[in-house]
């Protein structure tokens, strides 16, 4: 998958979950593309994109915001993540595996991602 859709996703998710809240200032454009290592454009296009699907607000020497109201398509992205995590959850119950256990192996195969708190 593309780096500017993996980025569009993730930023559309955060959104969603309630991660960055309506009225949020998002980081600029610079400040994001240092922050993850990619190039400006990269993270120039991703915004451009999700500010025309009404996602963030864009004001003129002020910053970019999440928009009062998100797309309909964000509850979708939130809701196929919840729906993938059900699965799983499902999944390893099926086989057996303690709830304990599957706390660990999630936050196990974060850590081991890189992204463990």
């Amino acid at each position: 998958m593309p780096l500017w859709l993996q980025l569009r996703n993730r930023l559309i998710y955060l959104i969603a979950s309630g991660k960055f809240q309506v009225g949020d200032k998002l980081p600029t454009v610079r400040e994001l593309a240092v922050d993850l290592g990619v190039n400006y454009n990269t993270v120039s296009k991703v915004y451009q994109d999700i500010e025309r699907d009404g996602y963030i607000v864009s004001k003129r020497g002020k910053g970019t915001f999440v928009a009062e109201r998100a797309p309909a398509e964000a509850e979708a992205a939130k809701s196929e993540v919840e729906f993938l995590a059900d699965e799983f959850i499902r999944q390893c119950r099926e086989l057996g595996v303690p709830r304990q256990d599957i706390a660990d192996l999630v936050r196990g195969r974060l850590a081991a991602a890189g992204e463990a708190e």
